[in-house]
């Protein structure tokens, strides 16, 4: 039988990484972003060892300290990462070994690597939600502010791409915002089950030892631990959620930005030309682009291709763990990072965005766009609906000039005030049902608008309690 001499490289790990695959095995170019979570959770781990007499006082107390140790070495830019330890896990026990001789192998005593790195995803993902959150909140705010200085500016309201009917500017913006504050809502909701606490489930059937898995989730800042070792370990719908609440972000995120673009137009001209939201041509002097918009749309097509990765990965896997789940971060990371970028550069764009509001207002002011107005005078004056849409049709139909006189010439059914329903500011006014995109309807959004963010603000409050468990745990001394 052939044995397999390790590497030089690997000479000095740890026999169960030792492998002439090293480098296709490696996940630490992806993992190590994990570090400060997997060092806090490991102290937890320590202290929980010591409390239930698995270690004595001494052995936690001094692997506790050399755990921050090894994270004050991470923070300072002076770990010495080996990539032939395959991850962060391996990387931070093989140094505090270094560090503290045999005692440093006694960290992982009572668990796996698989229940391990459950536990630093979750940790990672308390954090990443308040992050979007924060970021999405603030882009709300920059919105709401906006919206609040364009309560009667006129503008079309579109369907199809194609002018329909006049609404006003505050009452656009708005729609957006709402869309934003679902996606608040779906991360608050993704929250309490990210919060759940994997560590005691081992490989996949726990341990043989007297642990206490409550204490380290009461340390880390958890609201539970886990139902069944066989799921703990192998569970990422936490990630996958998390993907999809930020994939149908992204896809708002794009839909704001294409409308940016458009508005940016020539054909449009809603908008005038702004730094903040787009550079210039190499070589026409004339053009700045709407760049930030433009990119807003290609980063919601990068994050969904993340979404159907890890999906597509988890697809058919037998319990418990997998090594295919070592591909399941990177996604998350990629995602994570795109959307909190197209929120900041979207966030800093919104509040410096010129309108030019004459050109709004003349767009908006088209007769044809009342058609659905003139309908509904009829019907107000006992016109069943849809003989009035068919006689509005037709008198548009024949060309005739859109005003009070051709109309009633065309049918004595018009009233002599249809004169009223062909001004846009009066057609907008009269459209004061709620959620309509009347000024009096607009403010009462704009005021269930600031309600919803104080409420949202609360959420994150308290979750920013929860994830301060991570640095209060690194930052303590051991005593």
């Amino acid at each position: 039988m052939a044995v397999t001499v390790a590497s030089k490289k690997t000479a000095g790990a740890p026999s169960y990484v030792r492998t002439p695959a090293w480098r296709f095995l490696a996940s630490l170019p992806v993992d190590r972003r994990l570090a400060r979570y997997d060092v806090a959770g490991s102290v937890a781990h320590v202290e929980m060892l010591g409390k239930v007499g698995v270690l004595n006082g001494d052995e936690a107390h001094a692997l506790a300290l050399g755990l921050r140790n090894v994270w004050r070495e991470i923070e300072a830019g002076q770990f010495p990462w080996r990539d032939d330890l395959e991850d962060v896990h391996t990387n931070v026990e093989v140094r505090l070994t270094e560090m503290l001789g045999p005692l440093g192998a006694k960290v992982h005593t009572a668990r796996s690597r698989n229940d391990q790195i459950a536990l630093d995803e979750r940790m990672f993902l308390r954090e990443a939600i308040h992050a979007v959150q924060d970021h999405a909140l603030r882009l709300e705010l920059a919105l709401l502010e906006v919206a609040e200085r364009h309560v009667e500016t006129l503008m079309p309201g579109y369907t199809h791409v194609q002018r329909a009917q006049p609404v006003t500017l505050a009452h656009h913006l708005l729609a957006h915002f709402w869309r934003f504050g679902r996606d608040v809502d779906r991360l608050t909701a993704c929250f309490p089950r990210a919060n759940v606490s994997p560590l005691g489930a081992g490989a996949l059937a726990g341990t043989t030892l007297p642990i206490d898995p409550a204490y380290v989730a009461r340390r880390l800042g958890f609201a539970a631990t886990f139902q069944n070792s066989l799921d703990a370990v192998s569970d990422r719908d936490y990630l996958a959620e998390f993907l999809f609440d930020l994939s149908l972000l992204a896809l708002h995120l794009s839909a704001l930005g294409e409308e940016l673009v458009l508005w940016s137009s020539t054909e449009f001209g809603f908008l005038k030309p702004n730094a903040e939201l787009g550079s210039g041509s190499s070589l026409m002097p004339q053009k700045r682009n709407p760049d930030v918009a433009e990119l807003a749309r290609a980063k919601a097509a990068r994050v969904t291709g993340d979404l159907v990765s890890l999906l597509a990965t988890l697809k058919s896997l037998p319990l418990a763990y997998n090594r295919d789940l070592q591909e399941d971060k990177a996604p998350v990371f990629d995602a994570l990072d795109h959307v909190l970028g197209t929120l900041e550069a979207l966030t800093a764009a919104i509040p410096t965005l010129d309108f030019d509001t004459e050109r709004m207002a003349q767009a908006a002011s088209d007769p044809r766009m009342l058609a659905t107005d003139l309908a509904e005078h009829l019907v107000s004056r006992g016109v069943p609906f849809r003989d009035a849409h068919e006689t509005v049709r037709m008198f548009l139909a024949a060309g005739h000039p859109v005003d009070a006189k051709s109309l009633r010439q065309f049918s004595p059914r018009f009233g002599d005030d249809v004169a009223q329903i062909l001004d846009p500011h009066t057609a907008v006014r009269r459209r004061a049902t709620p959620g309509g995109p009347a000024p009096e309807a607009v403010k009462v959004q704009l005021a269930k608008a600031r309600e919803a963010v104080g409420l949202a603000q609360y959420a994150l409050a308290k979750h920013a309690e929860i994830v301060k468990a991570v640095d209060d745990i690194l930052q303590e001394e051991s005593t």
